[in-house]
């Protein structure tokens, strides 16, 4: 008896670390993060480095600016998953790279709580026109007479 209850005790202790590890988060890494690697790269100087030295350090830009290529951005993030639950993101980073001719201007760095939520419409435009039921789709032609066929040469409807 005490060593099916030490069974039991064993199987429950398996069962409750399976299902306490299958719901551990998972973290996806988007854009660069030098310190993910404990690499710390230090920011752009201001009046010393070139277009040329922060792309050696941090690579090409996630994005510029639209009209001028006055601005670098590099965009980086952090998102957490756990089981099937829509993802989140933990941590986002933008550095700002401005630049007067060649050389940098000025470093900005913004973190998630400077971040805005931008609400997407993902509704379809409305079209002109009447939109059927179901039960008019399939009733629609019920009542209705096929239409009348005329001869080609004689114009009298087919005697068939």
């Amino acid at each position: 008896m005490k060593r099916g209850l030490l069974r039991l005790s064993a199987v429950a202790l398996v069962a409750a670390a399976a299902a306490t590890s299958a719901c551990a988060p998972t973290q996806t890494y988007n854009g660069f993060l030098p310190d993910r690697n404990n690499q710390e790269i230090p920011d752009p100087q201001v009046g010393v480095d070139t277009r040329d030295t922060v792309v050696q350090r941090f690579g090409s830009p996630s994005t510029t600016a639209v009209f001028d290529q006055t601005a670098w951005y590099y965009v980086s993030s952090v998102q957490e998953s756990v089981a099937f639950y829509t993802p989140r993101i933990t941590e986002r980073r933008v550095m700002v790279v401005r630049f007067d001719g060649d050389t940098v201007s000025g470093v900005e760095k913004y973190g998630l709580e400077r971040g805005r939520l931008v609400a997407y419409d993902d509704h379809e435009t409305p079209t002109r026109g009447r939109e059927l039921g179901v039960l008019e789709q399939l009733l629609g032609n019920v009542g209705r007479a096929p239409p009348v066929q005329l001869e080609e040469r004689g114009g009298r409807p087919n005697q068939r």
